[in-house]
């Protein structure tokens, strides 16, 4: 029977200006039993990295055309390639080691290679790489079956979401995630993070609403000693703290204009100074962004910079809230309750059938957050076994029930008497559209098929400007 090595199906792009060099490493790993090609110079192994998509590049540093360096940094901005064995030449180990570091390289050997080193580095590159293609084949399963990183849902609207970020992860794109408060907006941007190049780097996370103005810039920016009163010691930023890594904006609507502005001034040109600071620091931070406001009523509202919005929104994605998938509340609550057993070293199984269905008919305002705080109470109160609903707050099963019949059946009806102007049919259709969207007037424009300035404009003439903001509508 045939052995077949455990190198066999591993490919390697060799890399080198000098033919003899190149094609004797060539003869050399193939011995081996991995599958060899070769390229004269950076440029020439983009080319043929479409056609053979290498396990491992090993690559000579010093190259015309495309060194080994600009060739590491062209794969890093595509979203990263397969690890890279860099070959330098005695007296350039200090350009090597700074290979590794800026571009992410995998290690470096000096010339002339030393067969058994070669191999060994080979070796551990390849099982790094089949290691990367099977978390990624894993990611992809689970995420068919209702699981991605952190998120867990197999409806339909849950499903665009999860393929909306494993598109956008390998990129460098600034990401802008909305959606109601408690549907889980940064376990979105974890996941980007996670299955992104960047999952080696920090995830650093600032709430722009829970932050005073004055501190604001200080925790974004960072501070040099005596840069206001209280700066004791130099500190660095946020946007400093997520150098290679991804920087969550959470509530990017609450931050203050002023610091908007200084904020899209670093993201164009990734460069940050801190406060007091005389020179500036260039920083490599995928920035994501949420809130829980629509963001073009933010931008009317003036909260948010209408230049910075266009930044910050080259991919979208808007997370629904939990009224809109309770089919994934089945699996929601399993995934919940073993993480709330782990917290509370408890041993709840299950639901009892009655408070899923309570779960079903409620409404949960508060999203995913206000059915993990529900969880959270049962299982201390039930300890062990199954929830049932005496250990649902008191409230609970009063607030789930459904309207009246009558009431459900003309919801989302418009009714008019006959003789009713066309400009009284145009209001009741407008009152009852923002009804329908509970005051959302961005939604309520999209459904309309109108401008949102042509429905403020209705509403100044409807005298509904006043009321609006008698009744809080936001």
């Amino acid at each position: 029977m045939k052995t077949v090595s455990p190198s066999a199906a591993t490919r390697v792009l060799i890399v080198d200006d000098e033919e003899n060099q190149r094609s004797g490493l060539a003869s050399m790993v193939s011995a081996w039993g991995f599958t060899a090609e070769t390229a004269a110079d950076g440029q020439e192994a983009l080319e043929k990295l479409a056609a053979f998509p290498a396990h491992v590049i090993v690559t000579d540093l010093m190259m015309p055309r495309m060194d080994g360096f600009e060739l590491l940094r062209r794969l890093a901005a595509q979203g990263g390639g397969p690890p890279a064995i860099v070959l330098t030449a005695f007296g350039s180990i200090e350009t090597a080691i700074a290979t590794i570091h800026d571009a992410g390289a995998f290690w470096f050997l000096e010339k002339p290679i030393q067969p058994h080193a070669m191999r060994v580095l080979l070796e551990r590159a390849a099982s790094q790489s089949r290691l990367a293609e099977h978390t990624e084949r894993l990611q992809r399963q689970l995420s068919y079956q209702g699981v991605l990183d952190n998120l867990v849902g197999s409806s339909s609207v849950m499903q665009q979401v999860f393929s909306l970020i494993r598109q956008v992860a390998p990129s460098k794109a600034a990401v802008l995630v909305t959606g109601e408060s408690g549907t889980g907006k940064e376990l979105v941007a974890r996941a980007v993070h996670n299955l992104s190049p960047r999952s080696a780097g920090p995830f650093v996370a600032i709430n722009c609403a829970a932050l005073p103005e004055t501190l604001m810039e200080s925790e974004l920016f960072g501070h040099e000693r005596g840069a206001f009163t209280g700066a004791v010691e130099r500190r660095a930023g946020c946007m400093e703290l997520a150098q290679n890594g991804t920087l969550l904006l959470d509530e990017i609507a609450e931050m203050p204009i002023g610091t908007q502005a200084k904020l899209l001034r670093v993201l164009e040109d990734s460069r940050v100074r801190r406060l007091g600071g005389k020179s500036e620091m260039v920083v490599d931070v995928r920035i994501i962004a949420a809130t829980n406001r629509p963001p073009l009523e933010a931008i009317e509202k003036g909260r948010l910079r209408e230049d910075l919005y266009y930044r910050l929104n080259v991919f979208h994605i808007q997370l629904p809230p939990l009224r809109e998938r309770k089919e994934d509340l089945p699996a929601l609550t399993e995934a919940l309750l073993r993480d709330l057993n782990k917290k509370h070293n408890c041993r709840v199984t299950d639901l009892n059938p009655g408070v899923l269905e309570l779960f079903r008919r409620y409404h949960w305002p508060g999203n995913v957050r206000e059915l993990r705080n529900v969880l959270e109470r049962a299982v201390i109160l039930a300890g062990e076994g199954t929830i049932n609903s005496s250990c649902l707050p008191v409230n609970f099963a009063s607030t789930e029930t459904p309207p009246p019949k009558a009431e459900a059946e003309e919801s989302g009806v418009v009714k008019l008497r006959v003789g009713s102007t066309v400009g009284e049919a145009e209001k009741a259709l407008i009152q009852a559209t923002l009804q329908h969207t509970r005051n959302n007037k961005t939604r309520a424009a999209e459904i309309l098929g109108i401008s949102l300035k042509t429905l403020h404009n209705k509403l100044k003439e409807y005298g509904a400007g006043d009321s609006e903001a008698a009744a809080g509508a936001e």
